[in-house]
C-alpha cells in the first residue's frame, strides 16, 4: 500500500522516534519530534522535507502520541525554529505544564528533555484533521498509560506510537515500576487495535508496515510471555533501556557500571522488585547479555554501543 501524498514518514534510528509529516496546502503538521540529543538533526530533516515540496510549506502544528523522551525531545527546538503550535494528549497536560520530570520518567530512567510549552490538548476518542484526512485519537494505555494512537478509518492507516511495532511494543514502564494495571492495559490496547481495519501501520520506531495481522500476533505472543514470567519482562526492559541510555552517554567505564545501575531508579527498582541480583551480579549479567547480543563492545575499559546514536 502506498501512503497518500499528504503523508511523509521520516524514519529515525535510536535514539529518536519516527517523525510523521502531514501536508495540507501551505501548512504541515508533524507527529512526534524525537530525542533532545537529535533535536538539531530533527529540525534539519523537517526543513529539508518542507523545502522539497513544490509549493512553500510551513510547519504549523506539532502533535505528540505520548510523553516519553524519544517522542517529545525535539518539541522545544521545533517550536523555536518554526513557531509551531504544540498539541499533546490531554492525559499528560499536568506533567508537561508542571514539567514533572518524575512523571515524565526523565528522572527515573535518567534521560534528558528540554522543557516546552504546549498550546492545546487532544482528548481521547476525539477526532481531528491532519493532511486533509480525519483521524481518531484512541486511548492506548500500557507502554504509557496516557498514550494516544491516531487512526484514519478512510485510508485504514494507524499511527501506533509505541503501542504496536512490527515486532512487539514499547517497554511497559508502569508495570515494572509497581503499577498493577499496566500489563492488563497493554492487552486491552492490543485487543482494541485488533478490532480496527488496518492496511498500513506507521509505528513509533521502525519502517511503516502492512503485515498488520502478523505484527499483532507477534505482539500478543510477546505479551503472553511477559504475563507468564514477569522477570522476562524486567530483563528485556533493562537491556533495552540501558542500551538507549548508553547511546545517549556514548560510553561508560566498565568499572562504573554497578554504581551507574544503582543510581538509575528504574534499573534499581526493576532489579530489587523482580530480578534480585546483587549490585555486582546485576552489572555482570547485563554486561554479558549485551556482549552476547553484540549491542556493546569493551574498548580500553569503556563500554561503548555498537550502533550509532
Amino acid at each position: 500500500m502506498k501512503l497518500p501524498d499528504s503523508i511523509q514518514v521520516l524514519e529515525r534510528g535510536w535514539l529518536s522516534s519516527n517523525n510523521v509529516l502531514f501536508f495540507e496546502g501551505e501548512s504541515a503538521t508533524l507527529v512526534d519530534s524525537g530525542y533532545v540529543g537529535h533535536a538539531p538533526q530533527t529540525v534539519a530533516l523537517v526543513k529539508s522535507a518542507l523545502a522539497a515540496r513544490r509549493d512553500p510549506v510551513t510547519l504549523k502544528r506539532l502533535v505528540n502520541t505520548h510523553s516519553h523522551s524519544d517522542h517529545i525531545g525535539g518539541n522545544a527546538a521545533l517550536q523555536a525554529e518554526f513557531g509551531c503550535r504544540i498539541v499533546i494528549p490531554a492525559g499528560i497536560e499536568r506533567m508537561v505544564s508542571d514539567w514533572d520530570t518524575h512523571a515524565l520518567l526523565l528522572d527515573a530512567a535518567r534521560q534528558r528533555g528540554d522543557r516546552f510549552a504546549h498550546d492545546a490538548v487532544i482528548e481521547a476518542n476525539s477526532e481531528f484533521e491532519m493532511g486533509g484526512l480525519v483521524w481518531q485519537a484512541l486511548p492506548a494505555p500500557g507502554h504509557d498509560m496516557e498514550a494516544l494512537i491516531y487512526y484514519c478509518a478512510e485510508k485504514r492507516i494507524l499511527i501506533s506510537g509505541d503501542a504496536l511495532w512490527q515486532d512487539g511494543f514499547g517497554i511497559i514502564f508502569g508495570e515494572l515500576m509497581g503499577r498493577s494495571d499496566a500489563l492488563p492495559a497493554t492487552r486491552s490496547t492490543l485487543e482494541m487495535i485488533g478490532r480496527l481495519g488496518v492496511d498500513m501501520v506507521i509505528p513509533g520506531h521502525g519502517a511503516a508496515f502492512e503485515d498488520f495481522d502478523a505484527a499483532l500476533a507477534r505482539a500478543f505472543k510477546r505479551l503472553a510471555s511477559f504475563e507468564a514470567d514477569g522477570t522476562r519482562m524486567g530483563r528485556n526492559a533493562v537491556r533495552a533501556c540501558f542500551t538507549f541510555n548508553l547511546l545517549d552517554l556514548q560510553r561508560l567505564r566498565e568499572d562504573e557500571l554497578p554504581a551507574y545501575l544503582k543510581s538509575v531508579p528504574f534499573f534499581d527498582s526493576v532489579n530489587q522488585r523482580m530480578l534480585g541480583f546483587s549490585d555486582a551480579n546485576f552489572a555482570d549479567w547485563l554486561l554479558g547479555e549485551l556482549l552476547r547480543s553484540k549491542s556493546i563492545e569493551i574498548r580500553d575499559g569503556w563500554i561503548v554501543p555498537t550502533m550509532a546514536p
